[in-house]
């Protein structure tokens, strides 16, 4: 099958290659550095399916333009399918599919690093030190056992979380409409939004995007929440509204944030844009608090899951091809 790969970097390339090979899957694939959308998906040409990743443009338009090229399959290399109009792909005729989990472990294991970076200062005692300061003002931080952790969202990622949490002696709550055996095998305990914001001392976010997620974590939410608290997000950038964030910092209401994905990322994240000057007002106001580390949507960045990611992206194709119908497919119905 001719496979159309949006937003691929060297990694991409890498990966997806050898596992083509590895599966004997004999796909010609074809990358493509830019992103997908309305502008780019002329770049399609011969292919009849597409594979895309988490910042790539699957709205109504460019997909009724893959459609009308004759493109029958979307191939997300990702988990999330929030940036795919499914509607209109059902009506154009145009499966989609996703990888569902690759490592979670690679996702909790960045998570637990943005905790515990923030809270001992490490970011900054690196930067302290590499200038010949050794002081230790204001690089205070606290003992994480005993704490409370708030997990919104307990699928893969989210026990994983909770399996290093109670690893270090930490209590755990967890926010899910559904509950894992698990997550309660762990030590963990289910409880309402309500209570999760008002009790945890580290808030980290793991659920999926949909309308009823967009800006969980708004300024009311963080009304609600103690004193200090520390927000994690390596989730979806949209789970947070930012200006709301940025109050909240300024206030002394939030005491640190780790984010991995940020609401308006597809412009800045997966590029090399240290030459220029940023134009996202919101997201540079958020660099300049010494107390949020940012990372750029390198939670999976690991060798098993980028291993995994094209495996099973590899294995949906050749599934659709053999049989008309991806290992995972995405549905309507999963957006309920």
């Amino acid at each position: 099958m001719k496979v159309a790969v949006f937003s691929t970097k060297p990694y991409d390339r890498e990966f997806l290659t050898q596992a083509n090979q590895i599966k004997r899957a004999d796909h010609e694939l074809r990358f493509l550095e830019p992103r997908l959308s309305i502008e780019t998906a002329a770049l399609v040409h011969d292919a009849t399916a597409v594979c895309g990743f988490v910042n790539d443009v699957l709205d109504r338009p460019v997909l009724r333009m893959l459609a009308a090229g004759g493109i029958r399959l979307v191939a997300l290399r990702c988990a999330g399918f929030n940036n795919v109009d499914l509607v209109a792909a059902r009506e154009l005729g145009i499966t989609v599919a996703r990888v569902p989990a690759y490592s979670p472990e690679a996702v909790a294991e960045h998570t637990v690093a943005l905790m515990l970076s923030l809270n001992r200062n490490i970011h900054r005692a690196y930067a302290r030190v590499r200038e010949g300061n050794f002081a230790l003002d204001g690089l205070l931080g606290f003992d994480l056992k005993g704490r409370t952790i708030g997990i919104v969202g307990t699928g893969r990622i989210g026990i994983c979380v909770a399996r290093i949490m109670t690893g270090f002696g930490c209590k755990v709550l967890g926010a899910d409409p559904r509950h894992a055996a698990e997550f309660t095998g762990l030590g963990g305990r289910y409880t309402h939004m309500d209570e999760l914001l008002s009790r945890s001392d580290i808030i980290t976010l793991h659920c999926p995007l949909t309308p009823e997620t967009r800006h969980l974590i708004d300024a009311e939410a963080i009304g609600a929440m103690k004193q200090g608290v520390m927000i994690i997000n390596t989730g979806r950038g949209a789970l947070v509204e930012t200006r709301a964030l940025i109050r909240g910092l300024k206030s002394g209401k939030i005491g640190h944030v780790g984010l991995d994905v940020y609401e308006e990322e597809s412009d800045l994240f997966f590029e090399n844009l240290s030459e220029q000057i940023i134009q996202d007002d919101i997201f540079a106001r958020l660099l300049t608090f010494p107390n949020v580390l940012i990372t750029g949507h390198q939670a999976f960045f690991t060798r098993e899951a980028l291993t995994a990611i094209a495996e099973t992206t590899i294995g949906n194709i050749t599934q659709f091809e053999r049989a008309g119908q991806p290992t995972h497919p995405v549905s309507v119905e999963m957006l309920a």
